[in-house]
C-alpha cells in the first residue's frame, strides 16, 4: 500500500465552509471526493507540521480539521528534516514566507514517502519549482515524493467523457 503525506492544504479545503469561487469550489469537491473515495486505498500520515496548521485560525474550523486528522499517524521531524529545508530554502527555492512548505516537502522525502498530496500549487506542486527541488534532492541522494493534488490521484475518473 502506498503512502500518502496529508498537506495542511488538503484538509483545509475538506473542512472550509462551501466556496462561491469556482476554482475553491471545485478543489473542496475534488478533495472530498478523494478523501470519501480513495483515502482507504493508501496509508495516510502527516506531521506536527500539518497539525500546527490545521490548529490555526476560525475555532470551528480547526476543530474539524484536526478531528479529520484523527488517527492519522504522526511523522517523526528528525534532525535531516529542517536541514534539508534549510538546503531548499538557502538556494532560494522557495521565498522565506515559505518555510513550512519547505518542511512539509523535507519531511515527506526524508521519510520516502511515495506521495505528498496537496492543493498549495504556489510553493508545493508548482512546476516551476519542481525541478528545482528534485535537483536538490537528487543532489542530496534523497527521493522526491511524487507531489500532486486530489484530482491527479482521482485519474480519469472525473472525465465525462
Amino acid at each position: 500500500m502506498y503512502t500518502v503525506y496529508v498537506e495542511t492544504s488538503i484538509v483545509s479545503y475538506l473542512r472550509q465552509k462551501p466556496s462561491s469561487q469556482v476554482v475553491a469550489a471545485a478543489r473542496q469537491i475534488l478533495t472530498h471526493q478523494w478523501w470519501n473515495q480513495h483515502r482507504l486505498n493508501y496509508e495516510l500520515v502527516v506531521s506536527q507540521y500539518v497539525i500546527d496548521e490545521a490548529s490555526a485560525g476560525d475555532v470551528l474550523l480547526a476543530k474539524e480539521r484536526l478531528e479529520s486528522l484523527d488517527g492519522i499517524p504522526l511523522l517523526p521531524i528528525t534532525p535531516e528534516v529542517p536541514q534539508i529545508a534549510q538546503r531548499i530554502m538557502a538556494l532560494g527555492v522557495l521565498p522565506p514566507k515559505a518555510q513550512v512548505d519547505a518542511l512539509h516537502i523535507s519531511l515527506a522525502a526524508h521519510h520516502r514517502i511515495e506521495y505528498l498530496l496537496t492543493w498549495n500549487c504556489r510553493h508545493i506542486a508548482n512546476a516551476r519549482i519542481l525541478p528545482r527541488i528534485h535537483d536538490i534532492l537528487t543532489d542530496m541522494g534523497i527521493p522526491i515524493p511524487m507531489i500532486c493534488t486530489p484530482e491527479e490521484m482521482l485519474g480519469d475518473e472525473t472525465d465525462e467523457s
